[in-house]
């Protein structure tokens, strides 16, 4: 009888070991998970925030509306649960705004007019909520993604209108037939004759 309680006494003691190591390794692991979510995040903002100072340089955002700007990626966690989901869902919104604006800006090199696309962040900004509790799930979701696709200008320069873009096309084709050779046909054995 002693050595059936010993022996029942050992295994409890066994089955206490395993399950403190076995919960051990899950807080570390749920530990390092929290960290390699919280870095991803640190690296979104930095990236953003790089970004948004590489902006103000090229003289497309002025310096006072940098923190308007660098709430976007602030605020997301506000009002929204730390998820993998809302992670990647901050990492789009903030891809789709660097983009866009960055393919405005080489847009703007192009036309040589940068003006329109700094008029666009004007407006850009002033439409960004100012309470943190607004930046929610609507507002990256619908809102934000809609405000960015304003920023796009237009393609053309606005001094060039579509008949003169229509007509500056067809010269272009024009020049380019007129520098391909004429293609002549060959002359058949009666034509060769006779010419002699």
């Amino acid at each position: 009888m002693t050595m059936l309680v010993l022996v029942t006494l050992i295994l409890l003691i066994v089955l206490l070991a395993v399950y403190v190591v076995i919960e051990n390794n899950r807080r570390k692991a749920r530990e390092a998970e929290k960290r390699a979510y919280n870095e991803r995040v640190k690296e979104i903002n930095a990236h953003f925030k790089l970004k948004l100072a590489e902006f103000v340089e090229a003289k497309i955002v002025r310096p006072k509306y940098v923190p308007k700007l660098q709430s976007i990626t602030n605020n997301f966690f506000v009002v929204q649960h730390h998820t993998e989901e809302n992670l990647h869902q901050l990492e789009r919104v903030a891809d789709l705004f660097v983009n866009t604006v960055g393919r405005e800006l080489q847009k703007c090199y192009v036309t040589k007019n940068i003006d329109a696309l700094e008029t666009q962040m004007q407006y850009f900004v002033a439409e960004l909520p100012s309470a943190g509790i607004a930046y929610n799930k609507a507002f990256y979701h619908e809102i934000l993604p809609a405000l960015i696709v304003l920023l796009q200008t237009p393609d053309q320069p606005e001094g060039i209108t579509e008949e003169e873009s229509v007509l500056e096309d067809e010269s272009q084709i024009q020049d380019k037939q007129d520098d391909e050779p004429e293609f002549i046909a060959p002359k058949t054995k009666a034509q060769e004759l006779s010419n002699y």
